[in-house]
């Protein structure tokens, strides 16, 4: 059952993350020899970033997933010097990173209208080639998508990442009681009353070892780098199915997934992070969470309960501790007001030193006025 419903995911899952492209550039054009004619450049291929496409739509557009840009034109009596040939420019998402078949990254495409050439188009043919045209580049390339989120989903599998950007969102991710639900990242958007819409992403869960890229690994961490701010979902009761051992807390959880970032890398744990506390309607929930608020307030008089090695050198401080339940629809929407505030909170930061930079621009000169005699 497990194997069948990983097999139909990754065919009709919303997201296609990576892809490998055959790319080619056009060949230049033939020169003419008797009139030192030189023939035309062939066209370049580019990766042009534009919003709204996606992975998937390249995918099921391009099955033969091959580009091959224009042929140079030849040199002719009419024309001595050829036309180039067109550039053939593929649209690709808004945060691809574009490599080589070695891993070598030929560039990233971060923002609108970024471009990345990948095949050169070969030269036309002159008087230094023998009036002989080049052939194009012709390269296997790689388009890697490190997803941009405004938050990204952290936690073990079956922590309930799945239920709770189900509702919360209009995202429809796959939900089971088995390790591994959620085999490719899932996009939902949260909406507000004044249209305000964040993004929201459940990402493949966590396993101890993930910086070594065991389980999901890397595909998973290569997703939290490109989110604005981290949340992350434990269990009250801290059991999941994807650790060695059975943690015997939410605190426990809550530290193993920061050594986890931490070992990765350390700079995501710059990023705004939450903390939702998930399956509060269990019984004793209560007592649990008032127990984690304490170990999470004093964590180095709790590192006991964790091996040496994965006691995180930064404990995280969390902006905020929201209890819910997915199914009874406890905190969820104090859990919406809190992603929004705190993603409003750092928008302000960010433009505080332009404000500051325009107050100053209005401020009235304090260089004195030239007297002038009479």
């Amino acid at each position: 059952m497990v194997n069948l419903s990983r097999i139909c995911y990754r065919k009709y899952g919303n997201l296609v993350d990576n892809l490998r492209l055959y790319v080619r550039g056009g060949s230049g054009g033939m020169g003419l020899p008797r009139l030192g004619g030189q023939g035309g450049k062939g066209g370049d291929v580019w990766m042009v970033s534009k919003k709204e496409v996606t992975l998937k739509r390249i995918h099921d557009k391009y099955p033969h997933k091959r580009f091959v840009a224009g042929v140079g034109a030849n040199s002719s009596v009419k024309g001595l010097k050829g036309e180039k040939g067109g550039d053939y420019e593929l649209h690709v998402p808004v945060g691809i990173t574009v490599t080589n078949d070695d891993g070598r990254v030929m560039g990233e495409l971060n923002a609108e209208g970024d471009r990345v050439l990948v095949a050169k188009g070969g030269q036309g043919g002159s008087f230094h080639s023998a009036f002989t045209p080049s052939k194009g580049q012709t390269k296997h390339i790689r388009l890697d998508l490190k997803l941009i989120a405004d938050i990204g989903l952290v936690g073990f599998p079956n922590a309930g990442k799945s239920s709770l950007l189900t509702v919360i969102s209009h995202a429809s991710p796959q939900i089971a009681n088995y390790a591994f639900t959620t085999l490719r990242p899932e996009i939902g958007k949260v909406m507000y009353d004044d249209h305000k819409q964040i993004s929201v992403a459940d990402l493949p869960g966590l396993i101890e070892g993930a910086h070594l890229n065991k389980g999901m690994g890397h595909k998973f961490l290569k997703h939290v780098e490109r989110t604005k701010q981290l949340l992350f979902v434990v269990d009250v009761c801290g059991f999941q199915l994807a650790s060695k051992t059975p943690f015997r807390s939410a605190f426990e959880a809550v530290q193993l997934l920061t050594k986890e970032l931490e070992l990765y890398k350390e700079d995501l744990l710059s990023k705004p992070a939450l903390l939702v506390v998930n399956k509060m309607d269990l019984p004793d929930a209560e007592h649990k969470l008032e127990e984690l608020r304490e170990q999470l307030e004093n964590p180095e008089e709790f590192s006991h309960l964790l091996p040496h090695d994965m006691i995180p050198r930064t404990n995280l401080a969390f902006r905020d501790v929201v209890p819910v339940s997915t199914i009874t629809g406890l905190g969820l929407d104090q859990l919406k007001r809190r992603l929004r505030g705190s993603l409003d909170e750092e928008a302000a930061k960010a433009l505080e030193p332009l404000h500051r930079e325009r107050l100053g621009a209005l401020r009235p000169s304090r260089t004195p006025l030239p007297v002038w005699g009479i």
